[in-house]
């Protein structure tokens, strides 16, 4: 019988009591859930004494323990395989050779990081986070126009080649993505958000699937309510994966829908939930007939750091995207707006919840849905 190695760190905060739940086999078990009533049950009075103790809260705070949700896991059928430390065994290097990766791009092109997020995000929204976005060839995901502006794909295939040397034929391009990701954020400056492995690679991706599923800069609420509730995301997860804006940069055609231009061949504001100052610094970035190419920050005043700027930046009515502005004009989500934007560990804390459920959306973790890819770019089959 197989031996499984259980190991339980414990995070605790003014807010919540997290427990983060490392298994190296599978993770749904009943007699695993019960541990972790039983775990829950012992550390709950050290939880209640923390409350009333702030050095023992400043202590805590600054550990280096990850926030993590072992329910949102044990909750999701498509994750029963995933496990923390997959490749503990089978390529002990896996997570080390990513993150290296990731450091060493961001340190000589900053906008690395915000490319592999944005990466992520439109690779989770179709089909799954089954890295089908890094598919090339005709009619694949990759060549909708919504697509072609994405980019650290370098990136991912950099780490990919590095990994099969050292380790061939073992950590699918799925993987390497959401843990490039999930680097990025760290490297600007956010949280450190300890992820499970164990993804396989899609064999699908289609354009046509592209459309349906991602959010659109022009959507309204109740449009990205029911996208990101299709996906098993909730509406604290819509405004907190929101926050990735906070890094990044955008095409001007992407917000040119808050602008009119008029007869002189000037852009005027038609957009009036839009700060007047933001709105001209937009019309000078990206005035009528610019360059496609051209690009402006999401984020006008650290867009290079990852913090909660971006929550004050809808506060002060300089959301760069109407998407971003329905998020403090909506009633359902202004004070969770408010509170990030008054409390970046409120945010971070947060982030790493919701960055945990997005890299949980579709997965594949079996022969039959997914493989292990030799080249990101093409599946098995198709080398």
């Amino acid at each position: 019988m197989a031996i499984q190695l259980l190991t339980i760190h414990v995070h605790l905060s003014p807010r919540t009591l997290t427990l983060t739940y490392f298994q190296y086999n599978k993770l749904v078990h009943v007699r695993d859930q019960l541990l972790f009533c039983l775990i829950s049950i012992i550390y709950m009075p050290l939880f209640l004494m923390e409350r009333r103790t702030s050095a023992l809260s400043s202590t805590l705070h600054n550990s280096l323990i990850l926030f993590l949700l072992y329910n949102i896991m044990a909750a999701s059928p498509s994750s029963a395989d995933l496990s923390f430390g997959f490749y503990s065994a089978s390529c002990p290097s896996a997570e080390f050779i990513v993150r290296s990766t990731v450091r060493s791009a961001s340190s000589t092109d900053s906008t690395i990081p915000g490319k592999l997020l944005r990466l992520l995000f439109h690779d989770c929204s179709v089909e799954g986070c089954d890295a089908s976005v890094l598919l090339q060839g005709n009619g694949t995901e990759r060549s909708d126009p919504a697509n072609t502006s994405l980019g650290g794909f370098s990136v991912i295939d950099s780490a990919k080649r590095t990994l099969e040397i050292f380790c061939p034929g073992t950590v699918s391009c799925a993987d390497i993505l959401a843990l490039a990701a999930r680097d990025a954020v760290e490297f600007t400056g956010g949280p450190a958000v300890q992820i499970p492995t164990g993804r396989r690679d899609g064999k699908v991706s289609d354009a046509s699937n592209v459309r349906p599923n991602i959010i659109d800069t022009s959507f309204t609420m109740d449009e990205m309510v029911k996208l990101f509730t299709s996906k098993g995301l909730s509406l604290e997860d819509l405004v907190t994966l929101s926050g990735a804006h906070t890094i990044g940069k955008a095409h001007c055609n992407a917000f040119s829908d808050r602008f009119q231009e008029n007869s002189k061949g000037k852009l005027t504001l038609i957009d009036t939930s839009l700060d007047t100052s933001y709105a001209d610094q937009l019309m000078k970035q990206c005035p009528a007939n610019s360059n496609p190419s051209t690009t402006v920050d999401n984020d006008p005043e650290t867009s290079l750091v990852f913090d909660n700027l971006y929550y004050q930046n809808l506060v002060a009515h300089k959301g760069l995207f109407h998407s971003d502005s329905a998020l403090f004009a909506d009633e359902r989500t202004r004070k969770q707006v408010q509170d990030f934007a008054n409390d970046q560990f409120l945010f971070f804390d947060n982030w790493s919840r919701s960055f945990l459920k997005l890299t949980l959306v579709g997965v594949k973790t079996d022969d039959e849905q997914g493989e292990i890819r030799a080249s990101c770019s093409s599946t098995v089959a198709k080398r």
